[in-house]
């Protein structure tokens, strides 16, 4: 089921491209399954003010998030669940120490397909890697401070997940339910979707917690609004009656406030953010 034809969340700052932070696409047989590789280019001396802190939005994402101390050749881990709240991310390297960080960003409904264990109750959580990709924490950890850039730990890191690719246990009903929802842009109420899958409402909430960690409810919204973001930022004239009616929601006042609940800020706010720096936000998005 490849996801990424039809749907690809943004961060909150997309185009955001540094030393610091870098994105890297996995390759086409992956891509069903992972959003993308980041982390810092290559390690970098660590200062006082790189813990600025930076707003990180719901993307529907899960990420193993690795820091490499090269100054202490210690790997420390973590994983973290899909979210429906933004927060501000603070760096907590030490300072003086050469460090990089390096992360697989999976799309939340993808992951479970290489997880050790069930994904329920990890939304808005962090959890160390182990906890839920053992086998996966125990191949990447002892092997990260042996490389340099992010390309090497990118490319480390896929040979082992296309190794794994074809024994990873696939549902069904997720998969076609979450496409379900992708395609129609999180529009459909949930009765709806169960009736699609042939199975009750309460089973196939039971199953979302289980092998993503969120109701298809909060999971339609969270699509919703990611489709609803890439249009504010894409489209010079976007007009937010237009994408009442396009997105289904109640009213405008609806629409502004999900968006603000979901970005911690009103559209005006997270699109200047956004284009900060930036001349051309159409064809710069587009290439996202």
């Amino acid at each position: 089921m490849n996801n990424r034809i039809i749907y690809y969340p943004l961060t909150a700052t997309p185009l955001k491209r540094n030393a610091s932070y870098t994105e890297l696409s996995s390759c086409k047989e992956l891509q069903s399954y992972i959003r993308c590789y980041w982390g810092t280019e290559n390690p970098h001396i660590q200062f006082e003010n790189d813990d600025a802190s930076e707003l990180v939005i719901p993307d529907t994402c899960v990420d193993i998030i690795y820091y490499i101390d090269y100054t202490n050749n210690t790997v420390t881990g973590g994983f973290c669940g899909i979210n429906d709240c933004s927060f501000q991310l603070r760096n907590s390297g030490s300072a003086g120490h050469v460090a990089a960080t390096f992360a697989i960003r999976f799309y939340a409904w993808s992951a479970y397909a290489f997880a050790d264990d069930s994904f329920k109750s990890t939304i808005n959580a962090y959890f160390d890697v182990g906890s839920r990709f053992e086998w996966l924490d125990k191949i990447i950890r002892p092997k990260l401070l042996e490389f340099i850039t992010l390309q090497e730990k990118a490319s480390f890191v896929e040979q082992i997940l296309l190794k794994a690719v074809s024994s990873v246990k696939e549902n069904i009903l997720i998969n076609s339910t979450v496409r379900n929802i992708l395609i129609n842009r999180g529009s459909l109420d949930v009765s709806y979707l169960a009736r699609e899958s042939f199975v009750s409402t309460r089973q196939l909430e039971r199953l979302f917690h289980e092998y993503i960690g969120i109701t298809p409810k909060k999971l339609s919204n969270l699509v919703r609004y990611q489709f609803l973001w890439r249009d504010i930022l894409c489209k010079a004239n976007f007009d937010v009656l237009s994408a009442v009616h396009k997105y289904g929601y109640t009213d405008q006042s609806h629409l502004l406030r999900e968006f603000k609940r979901y970005h911690s800020m009103d559209i005006h706010k997270a699109r200047e953010i956004a284009l900060k720096n930036v001349e051309n936000i159409q064809d710069a998005v587009a290439g996202v």
